[in-house]
């Protein structure tokens, strides 16, 4: 209930002072967990990947465990579904948790590049999503955040989206240390691909052309 209102909350923010756009969704997968993957280059990154989701589809995040020591602030993460990881280590609770929420049939949100990129060039991934993916047998939605980087360059209401791209599976015919390769490199691409076809889209916009995203 707690998490179905702070996403009516969230949404409305979202729409009615950053004008949210949401493409994709229909590569959400209805059924089972799913991993959404995505750049990282903001706070408001999960707010913008998550309030995008289909509303059956409650999505969890990791966050450094130091964040739910602060007042409210810890106790609004919970409520949204985060829960703690400890940064600089390999932390297996926290990575049953990610298991756990994916065999619920639940999404786990991650930004793989393990860390805020400050340009807003895709920074290299981490294999611990591909990892979580086989271990929890779940696709990766590989996803594109539009429009948080503006908010460090001063840009105060900008507009915000999210592009989710089609699921990418592991590949059967390889070994676990293959499609962790394979993972990795695939949603990267796509990631990368999908921050491109949208920087073209506004250079023409710019430019009194038009053009949608496929």
């Amino acid at each position: 209930m707690v998490y179905s209102v702070l996403r009516f909350i969230f949404i409305a923010i979202l729409k009615s002072l950053f004008r949210y756009r949401v493409l994709g969704v229909e590569n959400i997968p209805s059924e089972g967990g799913i991993i959404v993957a995505a750049n990282h280059v903001s706070y408001w990154d999960p707010l913008v990947m998550g309030c995008g989701l289909p509303k059956t589809k409650i999505i969890h995040f990791m966050a450094k465990a130091e964040l739910f020591k602060v007042p409210i602030l810890g106790q609004i993460m919970t409520w949204g579904g985060s829960f703690p990881v400890r940064r600089g280590a390999a932390d297996r609770t926290a990575i049953r948790t990610a298991v756990a929420v994916l065999e619920k049939g639940d999404a786990f949100g991650i930004f793989p590049e393990g860390t805020r990129s400050k340009n807003g060039k895709l920074l290299p991934l981490q294999p611990g999503m591909a990892m979580i993916a086989l271990k929890a047998r779940v696709p990766i939605v590989p996803t594109a955040i539009i429009g948080t980087l503006k908010f460090s360059q001063g840009s105060l209401l900008p507009q915000l989206k999210v592009i989710y791209g089609k699921p990418v599976e592991a590949d059967s015919s390889k070994s676990d240390k293959e499609n962790v390769e394979y993972l990795t490199n695939v949603v990267s691409h796509e990631i990368t691909r999908l921050l491109n076809v949208e920087a073209e889209c506004q250079k023409e916009t710019a430019s009194g052309k038009s053009n949608s995203i496929q």
